[in-house]
């Protein structure tokens, strides 16, 4: 996760969404907060490439803003995280990675990627799976510590150094042979997950968790792998969150909603500090995309123009 932002800078994910009901309620949405500042701006960084990049346009923005480069699916996430939490010197040569117990959801076809956020892990049965689960992992000599959120776990191990995978962002809802994060060089990590699976077959938590009718968690997606740069900072923007999960469940319903209380929010909050003359900055993310804006300088006759030649929010939305 990205450490403490600074006020001015904000970065909203998942802004853009190609799904089919996000795309459809495009058109309609009205954000006359955001017209309004991004009047007053330009695009100051564009990074556009393929939807099918291991790392999301988001975290590629947040990496950046944090001056971490890295390979596609090898954003350090899980090196950062271990760092903020003091769990020992994380130096340049200690690889880590996040280890997101979720649930597989079996179809006819497809084993398809729920999102972990939906399956109400608590700290007493994340607890329980990591004690089942610790001497596997430690047999393959990876580490296994937990982190602020049940159900995540942070895992050291020289196998995680240079491994690519994918944002779980990326895979939820999705196939997951679409967004499969361990390549055929990191065997050791497959025969594991299976081991795991197996595990969390016969553990009691999933019993407790059958009787209360809610999903049973049967296996773990791996992301956040590589090491941290010694040349990083530790300032990021301000990230909302809001749009991510209906986006994800491609609800236009409720992202048409958390739209409209981001425009009368901190957009609106964004647009008045931008008026009084701070210097801010807004970076919009989309499933290709992020773009980053900036206040532009110009003279009273630009401003006015620009006024009258908005950009249509849909139109830069739906470009991400």
């Amino acid at each position: 996760m990205p450490p403490p932002s600074t006020a001015r800078h904000l970065l909203i994910p998942f802004a853009g969404r190609g799904s089919p009901a996000c795309r459809e309620a495009l058109a309609n949405l009205r954000l006359p907060k955001l017209e309004a500042l991004l009047s007053r701006m330009a695009v100051v960084q564009d990074d556009t490439q393929d939807e099918t990049t291991l790392s999301p346009p988001h975290e590629r923005a947040i990496a950046a803003a944090l001056g971490i480069s890295s390979a596609d699916g090898q954003i350090p996430w899980a090196a950062l995280e271990a760092k903020q939490a003091g769990l020992g010197p994380v130096g340049e040569n200690d690889s880590w990675g996040i280890a997101t117990l979720c649930h597989w959801q079996v179809g006819i076809d497809d084993v398809v990627l729920g999102d972990p956020a939906a399956i109400e892990i608590d700290a007493t049965e994340s607890d329980a799976l990591m004690a089942a689960a610790r001497p596997f992992f430690e047999e393959d000599g990876i580490a296994l510590h937990a982190s602020a959120t049940p159900g995540r776990w942070l895992v050291q191990g020289q196998v995680f150094d240079g491994l690519a995978t994918a944002s779980i962002d990326r895979a939820i809802g999705y196939p997951i042979s679409q967004w499969s994060p361990l390549s055929a060089d990191a065997r050791s990590l497959r025969r594991l997950q299976n081991e795991m699976q197996m595990l969390l077959y016969t553990e009691r938590v999933n019993d407790e968790r059958t009787a209360r009718n809610v999903p049973p968690i049967n296996s773990f997606w791996l992301s956040g792998t590589g090491r941290l740069p010694s040349l990083h900072t530790d300032t990021a923007p301000t990230v909302d969150d809001t749009l991510r999960g209906p986006a994800l469940r491609d609800d236009a319903a409720a992202w048409t909603a958390a739209w409209a209380a981001l425009d009368a929010g901190p957009i609106m909050q964004l647009l008045a500090a931008c008026t009084a003359g701070d210097d801010v900055a807004l970076t919009l993310c989309g499933d290709r995309g992020a773009q980053r804006f900036g206040v532009q300088q110009r003279g009273v006759v630009r401003w006015a123009k620009s006024l009258f030649s908005r950009e249509s929010a849909p139109a830069v939305l739906g470009a991400l």
